[in-house]
């Protein structure tokens, strides 16, 4: 009886000290693929679909491959500065024992490289959805467990949930040639109702605060343009990303009227990245087709390896390699998910939603 007093006094003390100590949020709880994986890919042993290795990471705090798909930070480190809090750590990293509960409630990252809606996207080499989904779950009960059903929620619905997922799909239809190919249209009406009951599974595991980063114009990565003779974007890649957040958009609109105590903010970035690559100069790049890291045609015949070039005006280009965008990308991005307005991001900001 003692013992259950004490631990309760322990975290009743650690949540007023975040509360005190943080930001505007007491936690963010990430999803996704590689635009957001800090780390969980390191510690799938059979999966090739890693970043742990120069010359990524060669701009993060010193100068270490982290397994971040990027030279730097990606867009859950933006996101948590921006919220002033810390990185939420890898899932995969995290000790697994009973009393974690407080590294737990700073937030937790469940996001991997390669990672998509379907658990048939790069299976065996990721953590599908709905296994981040399911590593949420055991999370969930750990902190109900220790707070309590009222307190945890109240925890929860306070945090942010940010999801950064659909581009893997996206990007694997743009490059298929296959002759029954669906169309654009029909592909991302595909997918919407996988991601609805993941989105609703999150919500019903407290989950009232949602940021969704959508994806950019896939067709615009340097991978797909090596593939066109005019190394112009690939115009059915890039159907199909406007397509996918438009529905997404919608999704998140029906779920927000669905439930009067969810509120969301989507950033439609393809919309913020062609407006980089359309106005370059505007927005401090040089570069937009080629990628920094790699080798061949625009550097994107081979991924960024230890054996691969990379560019030395980093900052100036929006991709790092054939499908990531570079640090000084990521900070833009997320910075207008933070402050920007509509049509970028919708119907608040970050800033607001996280008020």
């Amino acid at each position: 009886m003692a013992s259950n007093l004490n631990s309760a006094i322990i975290i009743t003390i650690i949540l007023l000290l975040l509360k005190d100590a943080l930001g505007m949020v007491p936690a963010v709880y990430v999803f996704g693929d590689s635009l957001a994986d800090v780390g969980n890919n390191n510690h799938l042993q059979l999966s090739l679909l890693k970043a742990n290795f120069p010359h990524n990471g060669v701009d993060y705090p010193g100068r270490k491959a982290t397994g971040r798909f990027s030279n730097g930070k990606n867009f859950a480190d933006f996101l948590a500065q921006n919220l002033g809090v810390e990185t939420s750590p890898p899932y995969l990293s995290l000790p697994f024992k009973s009393n974690n509960t407080s590294v737990y409630l700073t937030g937790v990252n469940f996001a991997s490289g390669g990672a998509g809606i379907l658990n048939t996207t790069n299976s065996g080499s990721c953590i599908r959805l709905d296994q981040q989904i399911d590593y949420y779950s055991t999370v969930y009960g750990a902190i109900v467990q220790q707070l309590g059903t009222t307190q945890a929620q109240d925890h929860l619905s306070k945090s942010v949930f940010a999801i950064v997922i659909g581009s893997n799909e996206l990007l694997n239809y743009a490059k298929s040639n296959s002759a029954s190919k669906a169309s654009p249209q029909q592909f991302v009406d595909s997918l919407i109702p996988t991601l609805q009951g993941q989105l609703k599974r999150i919500y019903n595991l407290g989950a009232r605060k949602f940021v969704f980063i959508g994806t950019g114009p896939i067709g615009c990565c340097p991978a797909l343009r090596e593939q066109n003779k005019t190394k112009e974007c690939n115009a059915e890649g890039n159907s199909a990303s406007v397509l996918y957040n438009k529905a997404v958009s919608s999704l998140l609109n029906e779920m927000g009227g669905q439930y009067s105590d969810m509120s969301y903010s989507f950033l439609d970035t393809s919309t913020v990245l062609n407006q980089y690559i359309q106005q370059p100069s505007a927005y401090g790049f040089t570069e937009v087709k080629s990628a920094c890291c790699g080798l061949g045609d625009l550097n994107a015949k081979v991924a960024c390896l230890p054996v691969s070039t990379y560019c030395s005006n980093r900052s100036s280009h929006i991709f790092w390699d054939f499908y990531h965008p570079t640090e000084a990308t990521a900070r833009m991005v997320v910075a207008t998910a933070f402050d920007g307005s509509a049509p970028s991001v919708y119907p608040v900001n970050i800033r607001q939603l996280a008020s």
